[in-house]
């Protein structure tokens, strides 16, 4: 049987991008993208709460990445769940759930950017997990 696993994001990156090289030579871009939810209590009250999604991208996708986006731009991400796994000095193991961004497109006006403005960018997507 088949599953999915699929992510769509629409939101503002919280953060300027942090760009690191692999040690097989590959970009990658760490990011993270906020997203708001919006909810009516019992008693009517209107409420929000915020959730923050920790991004990654390799490759092409990450060159574009460290070129056009910046804290604060709002963009449409779409990718998929990825958990690492990390084992502590202690012995005990660190779980971090991040969405491998496989496309990325900006949403903010054309004179935000430099070079366009709703602008499309796919990338690659790897598995290596040595950053």
């Amino acid at each position: 049987m088949r599953t999915v696993n699929k992510v769509i994001l629409i939101g503002n990156v919280t953060r300027d991008p942090m760009i690191k090289d692999t040690e097989g030579g590959k970009k990658i871009a760490l990011f993270t993208i906020a997203t708001n939810r919006y909810y009516k209590t019992a008693d009517g009250e209107n409420k929000s709460e915020s959730e923050f999604h920790n991004c990654v991208a390799w490759g092409s996708l990450a060159d574009r990445i460290e070129s056009f986006l910046v804290k604060g731009k709002l963009v449409y991400a779409e990718g998929r769940l990825r958990t690492r796994i990390m084992d502590k000095e202690d012995g005990s193991k660190n779980y971090k759930t991040e969405v491998v961004v496989s496309n990325l497109i900006f949403l903010n006006k054309r004179s935000d950017f430099d070079e366009g403005g709703m602008e499309e960018i796919g990338g690659e997507d790897f598995e290596d997990d040595k950053f």
